[in-house]
């Protein structure tokens, strides 16, 4: 391993300024929702240079809204392209039956999110500027960085004559970040392996477990009348805070139950957060209505109707201590992003594989945790059946704000490792 490593190591270095320059290219491309169409096409040059005969697989909602897992993220299906491209088991590799070769799949999201205001940017978000060792731009963390590692780990092998003895997947999808959609087209049309990995800015820690998020929204009555005679009508804002505080005692109280070794801090693993508030309609008018809108993280294992039923508990005990709210009850609804928690058991191959295979290169053990947020794990694990690990370059702060960079050295040390995952995980043989 440690010859196969060293061979790996080199071979990367000699790819950088043709990765950072991959990079960069992409990070130009303003892959927005429904919008990744043109950036889905130039991945797909570089799968065919590689020989992986990249196959585009449409998303459409008819295959996919019958679906229990399927987001309808309301955006348009018309240029909704992935990309999978495969290359091909050529090797062979003999051993012991636990040693068999094994199909891999590198999975990562080409759509980003909005910019916000671009003049709160120092430069371009579209940029893909370079800069003391940092690549800078919308996308360049979550996650072209890690679909260029992807990439080049297997140009690296393909340079070093390398052969897999199982077919290795990677795959380029859109949608990830408002449901999912891609990831769940490629599973629907059958795309399969013994593992994935899903190569997501974890600052290249071994993440098998994630919890959800379910986009809700609260309607809470009052009764309008001039400010003047306030005590004559009923403040939505005032009756609001009753929820609130029954919310936030109810995301107190599960996280006082809950319990993973994986997550370092035990009060941060499913938050629950008010994203919009909409109340009132004029500054000297009682309010007759509020609108808030937000998410509700959902724990690891939890299922999202139990998750639903705990807000829905919670509301329930904040009517029952207030008159006017047990005659106009808030109303919730669920719309939008419906995240459910994923899971990969940390005695599953792929995490030891990847924790073997980043100690060999990085000279140090990974961080093996948990992540708060929704990602396309569940969707493996949960509908394709397949174990799933996050893992790759990119610190998640960086990801969702301005000004957003990744390290280059991760970069590489990401392509370094999955590198050296295909050999392990796949088998096969240098020419």
């Amino acid at each position: 391993m440690d010859a196969t490593i060293q061979k790996i190591s080199g071979q990367v270095d000699s790819l950088r300024n043709e990765m950072v320059a991959f990079l960069a290219r992409l990070v130009q491309f303003s892959s927005l929702p429904g919008k990744e169409k043109a950036a889905q096409r130039f991945y797909a040059e570089k799968l065919e240079a590689l020989g992986l005969a990249p196959e585009i697989v449409t998303s459409r909602r008819e295959e996919l809204q019958s679906h229990p897992a399927f987001c309808d993220d309301g955006i348009s299906f018309d240029e909704r392209l992935n990309v999978v491209g495969r290359w091909r088991a050529t090797g062979n590799k003999s051993g012991k039956k636990k040693d068999a070769p094994r199909t891999l799949i590198l999975n990562g999201h080409m759509d980003v999110v909005p910019t916000g205001s671009e003049t709160l940017w120092s430069a371009s978000p579209w940029s893909g500027e370079v800069k003391g060792g940092k690549l800078y731009g919308r996308g360049s963390c979550d996650m072209k960085a890690g679909l260029t590692a992807n990439a080049f780990a297997v140009q690296a092998l393909q340079t070093l004559g390398f052969r897999p003895a199982a077919d290795v997947l990677l795959e380029s999808v859109i949608g990830e970040e408002s449901g999912g959609v891609g990831t769940l087209t490629t599973i629907v049309k059958g795309f399969r392996a013994d593992a994935a990995i899903i190569t997501e800015p974890t600052s290249l820690h071994a993440c098998p477990v994630q919890s959800g998020a379910l986009t809700f929204r609260i309607k809470v009555a009052g009764r309008a009348i001039h400010a003047c005679m306030k005590p004559h009508g009923v403040s939505a804002i005032e009756k609001f805070y009753l929820v609130l505080q029954a919310v936030q005692e109810l995301e107190r109280r599960r996280h006082v139950q809950y319990k993973n070794l994986l997550y370092d801090d035990a009060d941060n693993i499913a938050p629950i957060s008010f994203g919009t508030i909409h109340g009132g309609d004029w500054p000297s008018t009682v309010p007759d209505q509020l609108t808030v809108e937000g998410r509700f993280g959902v724990l690891p294992a939890e299922t999202m109707d139990d998750a639903r039923r705990a807000l829905a508990a919670a509301v329930a005990r904040a009517i029952a201590v207030d008159p006017w709210l047990k005659g106009h009850p808030p109303k919730i609804e669920w719309f939008e992003g419906q995240f459910e928690s994923g899971q990969t058991a940390v005695t599953e191959p792929i995490v030891e594989s990847i924790q073997q295979c980043h100690a060999g290169v990085m000279g140090r053990a990974t961080v093996l945790q948990g992540v708060t947020y929704g990602s396309d794990l569940r969707l493996f694990t949960n509908h394709g059946h397949v174990p799933a690990v996050l893992y790759g370059p990119g610190n998640i702060a960086q990801a969702h704000t301005v000004d957003e960079w990744v390290d280059l050295r991760e970069v590489f040390s990401a392509a370094k490792v999955l590198a050296c995952i295909i050999t392990q995980w796949c088998g096969g043989e240098f020419a």
